[in-house]
């Protein structure tokens, strides 16, 4: 109920407008109630985030077939109502905020890094770029036009990120 009152919240105000009190407003809880179990709005996002990006898609055998579908599950998710702005200004808020961005770092990314690390047998250096590369060209496509990426473009992403892989 209150994942579901933050993304509602960030999709009707934007990221900057959620504030604890309109989130704790919209789950019918209070305020002091949320901080007992989230020190800052910007743990709350990431636990919201957790839930929305869970379970991730299985991995198959076929490896360019298995990324590609992730990426369209990605793209797609980033559209759901509030999740793409949440994702983005929680991201923003973690550049000056050395707490939030090791709790992005350890609880959000490091399970992905490590799992496709192992599946793609690939470097770290380079299973972080990829991931930049996706994550942040559909957040940028967002921020910029107010909307997600259309298909016929996540379908171009696909293409030239694959490349790096043959």
């Amino acid at each position: 109920m209150v994942f579901a009152a933050t993304l509602r919240t960030v999709a009707e105000l934007g990221y900057a407008g959620a504030t604890m009190d309109r989130i704790a407003a919209g789950a019918g809880t209070a305020k002091t109630t949320l901080y007992r179990r989230w020190p800052s709005k910007g743990a709350l996002i990431i636990d919201c985030l957790l839930d929305v990006f869970s379970p991730m898609p299985e991995l198959g055998e076929d490896q360019s077939a298995t990324l590609a579908g992730a990426v369209r599950w990605l793209a797609g998710k980033i559209g759901e109502p509030g999740v793409g702005a949440a994702f983005a200004g929680v991201f923003s808020d973690a550049v000056n905020d050395p707490a939030l961005r090791e709790l992005l770092s350890t609880r959000f990314q490091a399970p992905y890094l490590e799992m496709l690390k192992d599946y793609l047998g690939e470097s770290e250096q380079r299973i972080l770029l990829f991931i930049d590369v996706i994550t942040g060209t559909l957040l940028h496509r967002m921020g910029m036009i107010g909307r997600p990426m259309d298909d016929e473009d996540v379908e171009m992403l696909i293409l030239m990120a694959l490349r790096a892989f043959e």
